[in-house]
């Protein structure tokens, strides 16, 4: 099937935290935070060695798994403004397209921190079938762990 006939899947999640700006954003421009805030079902690990600088064209590679099944996973920065912005696209892994765009905003009492991920699957109508029968529920799950693990590494910090 061609992959322009396969949808474009759309995620995005809002999430206020009570903290400053700068120190939200310098918390997601680490790359190994994200192994923190990543459910342990994925096994989910950074296997590009430290230190990462997060800027545009740097590439890192992941290892993971997801119902049994292990697969590596290489995104690059797309674009990065300090503070402000990131975007990360995937490079090889599971999506035909992974376009994860990554927004911090000053608001009252705390940063505004905005992800919208614009995702298609391979397989045509197969991955439509697995989009509607766990692909999307299974976003949906790690990304409400990645919230509770974000309210709880903030808070304590």
């Amino acid at each position: 099937m061609n992959e322009f006939l396969s949808p474009i899947y759309q995620l995005e999640q809002e999430h206020f935290i009570s903290r400053p700006r700068a120190e939200v954003f310098h918390f997601f421009a680490d790359p190994f935070n994200l192994e923190r805030i990543t459910p342990p079902f994925l096994k989910f690990k950074i296997i590009t060695p430290a230190p990462i600088y997060v800027r545009p064209e740097t590439l890192i590679d992941y290892s993971l798994s997801l119902y049994g099944i292990g697969f590596r996973w290489r995104t690059r920065i797309e674009s990065h403004t300090p503070d402000l912005a990131f975007i990360d696209t995937q490079e090889r892994g599971p999506y035909k397209l992974w376009h994860h765009t990554h927004t911090f905003e000053d608001v009252e009492g705390g940063t505004l921190m905005r992800d919208l991920v614009r995702y298609r699957l391979p397989f045509g109508p197969l991955g439509q079938l697995a989009h509607a029968i766990f692909v999307r529920r299974a976003l949906d799950k790690i990304f409400l762990f990645r919230r509770n693990a974000i309210d709880r590494i903030m808070v304590a910090s």
